[in-house]
């Protein structure tokens, strides 16, 4: 069967010119100087001729310490002026930019830096203190996108704000080829620690004009989704592709969601994912709530509050399944009706349902989703610094996502599950081994399993059984307050089940398939229930 083809984009392999953001910036800075480009959260704007001179600034400044073709710059900010900056900057000298999320503490913080190799590190000054104690790897060198507000003594020097900026003149200029990386995004973590992905300029490109390419010159994005998360990076990459602008905030906002559309006259937004449709369904219906400027819509999963959502506020919509290593492989009609279908294999992929053995299923059975493009550098390279992890991956030249679907025969997929243990909670993909890892560090657990206990909605929250070391008295709430600053706000359980004994396999591995189908149970706490709140920490952006 022939893949989809979508009127909005070519499979044809991009040239430098269409997929080098270097390139684009200075074409559209050539075309329309004086444009915006992007729109921030505290209203200021750049245009195309002012968004060219802050990256070739920017990378001076980085050339002047350094930075050279193919090194990595990392990056642990909120969506703001600085973190596109930097972004921009480190293009425009060669090198990656990776952006590490900003709810990332501990050992995720300490992994995530060690793997992204990198001797500098641009750094939101509020996010300093969390590197007190920690193995910095390779980083000689900290830049703050901001004022100081701590004095912490890290050994390395730390430089202001203003040394992101340096002379435009003493740019040295550095022609980047399609296939180098722009960044590098690290996963979610589902199978385990999360993996440094190293992405190219044409994946970028692909999945920009795959998932939003309905985007135009006239058309304004409005970005909510975080920049290290693919879904950020691609709708910037659509706005440069096209020639179009962006408005930039921090996060997604259900209060102020049409109410911020409205303000900055966005016509298309970066993706409403998870239970984000069902937030904005639930506000108070309004009598203008068609009154918007929004027209379409990439969103996920396919469900009756999308189809709803969509009617109600007077917007098209598209779905599809992506994921961080590949390019929008599977991608739905607009406004498609089959309700929680991940959609078609697109014009350019190939992907089958397989077994474990790599052997295709029949349609309607289910198995793991694997890809393969016809273009090269359509997806990944490779997971930096993990050669095993990329084999793995790779088997028999297929790229293999770890996702269960099922296809039926009309060419629909259909998500059923990760093929190993994972959790999805709010639009963020979390291992439970590594909230394991986190509980089991309490000195009175002597064992525990992290899954996730499903919503209506089709999220989850986070539930742990734990049993205790003998002769101690484990408080579940004790407990919650304890792991409370230690753990990455979104992996923080919600229901703790204190158990004598977790059920058993014959070769003595908790059977976690039990205790998920037991749900929560009458002697279940529940962090929510008691008043413990944990949200994610607001941080300032000049």
């Amino acid at each position: 069967m022939p893949g989809l083809t979508l009127p909005w984009f070519d499979p044809t392999p991009p040239t430098a010119e269409q997929c080098v953001i270097p390139r684009l910036i200075d074409l559209h800075a050539a075309r329309t100087p004086d444009k915006v480009f992007v729109r921030f959260e505290n209203g200021e704007t750049w245009t195309w001729a002012q968004t060219r001179d802050r990256a070739r600034a920017t990378a001076a400044a980085l050339q002047a310490r350094g930075v050279v073709k193919g090194d990595i710059v990392a990056a642990w900010a909120p969506n703001s002026a600085a973190l596109l900056q930097a972004w921009f900057g480190a293009n425009y000298a060669g090198a990656a930019l990776a952006p590490i999320n900003t709810s990332f503490r501990g050992r995720l913080l300490e992994h995530a830096i060690a793997k992204c190799q990198a001797r500098l590190l641009i750094i939101h000054p509020d996010l300093v203190e969390r590197l007190e104690g920690l193995s910095l790897g390779r980083v000689e060198r900290l830049i703050l996108t901001g004022d100081a507000t701590n004095t912490l003594d890290l050994g390395l020097p730390i430089e202001p704000a203003l040394a992101l900026t340096g002379a435009a003149s003493a740019y040295v200029d550095v022609e980047s080829q399609p296939w180098d990386t722009p960044v590098i995004i690290f996963t979610s973590g589902t199978t385990g620690p999360s993996k440094a992905v190293m992405t190219s300029y044409v994946q970028e490109w692909t999945t920009a004009r795959v998932t939003y390419g309905y985007m135009t010159h006239d058309d304004r994005m409005l970005v909510n989704l975080p920049m290290f998360h693919v879904g950020g990076i691609a709708a910037i990459t659509a706005a440069l592709s096209c020639g179009g602008s962006v408005a930039l905030f921090e996060a997604f906002d259900t209060r102020r969601f049409w109410d911020i559309v409205r303000e900055t006259g966005s016509t298309v937004c970066s993706g409403l994912i998870g239970a984000l449709t069902t937030f904005l369904m639930k506000e108070p219906p309004r009598a203008d709530d068609a009154d918007n400027p929004l027209r379409m819509v990439t969103l996920s999963p396919l469900n009756e509050d999308t189809v709803a959502l969509a009617a109600r506020f007077g917007f098209d919509y598209v779905s599809g399944f992506n994921m961080t290593e590949v390019s929008g492989p599977l991608i739905c009609e607009v406004n498609e009706t089959v309700m929680r279908s991940c959609g078609r294999i697109r014009e350019g992929m190939e992907c089958r349902i397989v077994d474990a053995d790599d052997n295709e299923v029949p349609h309607g059975q289910p198995g793991e989703l694997i890809i393969r493009a016809d273009s090269p550098w359509t997806l990944f390279s490779g997971y930096l610094g993990d050669p095993e992890a990329t084999a793995a991956a790779w088997r028999n030249g297929w790229f293999h996502t770890g996702d269960l679907m099922r296809r039926d025969e009309e060419g629909c997929f259909f998500f059923i599950d990760r093929k190993k243990d994972a959790i999805r909670r709010r639009g963020e993909n979390m291992s439970s081994l590594e909230i394991e890892i986190e509980v089991s560090a309490h000195p009175d657990v002597r064992e525990v399993a992290a899954y996730g206990i499903d919503l209506p909605d089709g999220e989850q929250e986070v539930m742990v059984a734990v049993a205790p070391v003998a002769g101690a008295a484990l408080d579940a709430q004790a407990l919650i307050e304890w792991l409370i600053p230690r753990m990455t706000h979104f992996m923080v359980p919600r229901y703790v089940r204190v158990e004598t004994e977790l059920p058993k396999t014959p070769t003595n591995k908790i059977m976690k398939t039990g205790l998920r189908a037991e749900g929560v149970t009458p002697h279940t706490f529940d962090r929510e229930t008691a008043g413990l709140q944990v949200r994610r920490q607001k941080l300032t952006v000049a």
